[in-house]
């Protein structure tokens, strides 16, 4: 059975002022997919998911989600009809705890009426949230407040997450737990786009990748070979 894209970006340029930080980028994501956009610090990875969220105000070219072209549509348009995204900065809510961060992922969805059942089913995939939903968000570990980012964006059920950046600053212990998490997740149906620094873990649990040298597209492919040809990522990747 044959692939099919949810997501088909198509000469996709940004702009920062006068920096083109991404320049006639095209890729696709397959549904039920996890891809990494790999690359060097500065590269463009960041600016494409901020673009594709429509966080950047000067941009143009295409962007086909399912059947409807994200650029022309504002950024809460594009959360309703099923993209999420976890930024670097996890943006949790301080003062507020678990439950309450993660039931502003399910208002912003504007749905309400599975609330509770929502929240039991999250847990569920969430384990190391399950025991702390009565504690302030803003008290737990670095990794715990990312996988509460994550969880939040989740309670909408998206089609599709788009994850910045989500091992940055975390413990190994807590690093192997996300990456389960991200396989977990794939076999629930959520197709992911990867932003991540650590090369080979996100190789190992992705199924392709492209890579981003000075806002071009430079190289993809499978993960399986990217993740053998050291050369490519020295060559791309290194920090």
């Amino acid at each position: 059975m044959s692939a099919t894209p949810l997501l088909i970006v198509k000469q996709l340029n940004a702009w920062y002022d006068s920096s083109h930080v991404v320049q006639n980028v095209s890729f696709h994501v397959n549904a039920g997919e996890i891809v990494t956009l790999m690359g060097r610090n500065g590269a463009g990875k960041t600016t494409t998911l901020r673009t594709l969220m429509g966080l950047v105000s000067r941009c143009n070219g295409q962007a086909l989600f399912g059947d409807k072209d994200l650029l022309t549509l504002p950024a809460h348009a594009r959360f309703h009809d099923g993209l999420a995204y976890v930024p670097e900065d996890r943006r949790i809510v301080p003062s507020l705890t678990v439950q309450e961060n993660l039931q502003l992922g399910l208002i912003a969805s504007g749905s309400y009426s599975e609330m509770n059942a929502r929240i039991d089913a999250i847990a569920e995939t969430f384990p190391r949230l399950k025991e702390r939903l009565s504690q302030e968000a803003t008290s737990m570990s670095g990794g715990e407040q990312q996988m509460l980012a994550i969880a939040r964006a989740m309670m909408a059920q998206p089609r599709m997450i788009l994850l910045d950046e989500p091992s940055e600053g975390i413990m190994p212990v807590l690093v192997d737990e996300m990456f389960e998490l991200f396989v977990r997740l794939k076999a629930q149906g959520t197709t992911i786009l990867l932003v991540e620094q650590n090369v080979a873990r996100s190789l190992s649990i992705s199924d392709r990748a492209y890579i981003l040298d000075q806002g071009l597209i430079v190289h993809s492919g499978t993960a399986k070979d990217l993740l053998a040809d050291e050369e490519i990522q020295n060559r791309y990747c290194a920090v």
